[in-house]
């Protein structure tokens, strides 16, 4: 939250294979109306002259002189040197394009790029989910604090950012956090996105249903249909969504193995958390079993339901204590209970992508 009241102003994008969207940030604000312009995903020259002609045209609507440009952009690609690679979405992306450069040479402005995923943990970091729960926790008079953020996006694929204690982690060669990869429990020949995406949810549907893919209803429609809102097969559509939240509790539970901090959960298909966000819970809450055949427990933080209102009162509470300190009559607040929560985005999406690139570009100026 350090740069609500900065004054300097980021040029950002949102890049799409359909639309590109420009805009500007200052303040962890949008300052301007967006600025929207087609691709042209299959013509490089064409896709490229628009990227710089939309920030032209949101450059020309400032009275103050932006420091940076800062903007998610589909990979793979080389990140910290600006270069995209060979992009499924944006057919025209082939054999490395060194997009950064080229901006900096037009704008004579720092040019910082990431991944979605990337700079939506980035955003919920800094002004997200992490000070809002950091927030109750203080006003719950608990000891206890986090530092550490998984955000992953789940919608047309499943994307993922790490934060360490205000760092984005990127990895050596910008690979950190692909959670895409990760194997799928339900079909171990498969990737965990097979699961968790609209594909996935549709493709459940179908199965259940016995109605071919192409005539599944979209995700929205299948949720309705299963919270009763719409005429459908309900039991395919609770099916649909509860097999996408135990595969994405089982590699949410081999992510925080390793890091060990808070989930938040953003994209299209966050809108559907009432139905799978209680089968990721209960998945990670579960137990492995030894070759002795007794069961312990997943992994060894109790895992909480931020969006039940019971759940987040435990977990705010958690197992606050005072103890004394050996050989002294003064005493020390200590929480044993070690715990992480599972929660939906408050900000989205959107404009948690928007202030991960404004915080991220003017962190790297501010440490430059």
């Amino acid at each position: 939250m350090k740069f609500q009241n900065d004054k300097r102003i980021v040029l950002t994008l949102d890049a799409g294979g359909t639309n590109l969207v420009f805009t500007a940030i200052r303040g962890n604000k949008q300052i301007l109306d967006e600025v929207t312009l087609p691709s042209n995903a299959d013509n490089l020259d064409k896709c490229l002259s628009t990227i710089v002609e939309g920030f032209q045209q949101i450059k020309r609507k400032l009275k103050t002189k932006p420091v940076a440009i800062s903007f998610a952009f589909p990979g793979p690609a080389d990140y910290p040197d600006g270069i995209i690679g060979e992009l499924p979405n944006l057919s025209a992306f082939r054999g490395g394009v060194a997009l950064g450069p080229m901006l900096h040479d037009k704008f004579k402005l720092p040019v910082f790029i990431n991944n979605d995923g990337n700079l939506y943990a980035y955003g919920e970091a800094i002004a997200g989910y992490l000070p809002y729960i950091n927030d109750l926790l203080a006003k719950a008079r608990s000891p206890k604090r986090y530092k550490n953020i998984l955000g992953l996006t789940l919608g047309t694929g499943f994307g993922a950012g790490i934060v360490n204690d205000g760092n984005l982690f990127v990895g050596d060669n910008s690979n950190a956090a692909e959670i895409w990869l990760l194997r799928n429990k339900l079909n171990p020949k498969t990737n965990i996105e097979a699961h968790a995406s609209i594909r996935g949810v549709r493709r459940v549907y179908a199965r259940e249903a016995g109605i071919k893919v192409e005539d599944s209803p979209s995700p929205k429609e299948i949720f309705e249909i299963g919270v009763g809102k719409k005429e459908g097969n309900k039991d395919a559509a609770i099916k649909a969504y509860q097999e996408m939240g135990e595969a994405i509790g089982d590699a949410i539970s081999n992510a925080v193995t390793l890091i060990d901090g808070l989930v938040v959960i953003g994209g299209g298909l966050a809108g559907a958390s009432e139905i799978f966000l209680p089968h990721i819970v209960k998945e990670m809450n579960g137990n492995f079993v030894d070759t002795d055949g007794k069961t312990f427990r997943r992994l060894v933080q109790n895992v909480y339901n931020l969006e039940d209102e019971t759940d987040l009162e435990k977990f705010l509470k958690g197992g606050a204590k005072e103890i004394f300190v050996y050989g002294s009559k003064k005493k020390v607040k200590y929480d044993p209970e070690a715990r992480i929560g599972v929660a939906i985005s408050k900000i989205g999406t959107s404009k948690a992508i928007s202030i991960g690139a404004y915080a991220f570009a003017l962190n790297t100026l501010d440490a430059r």
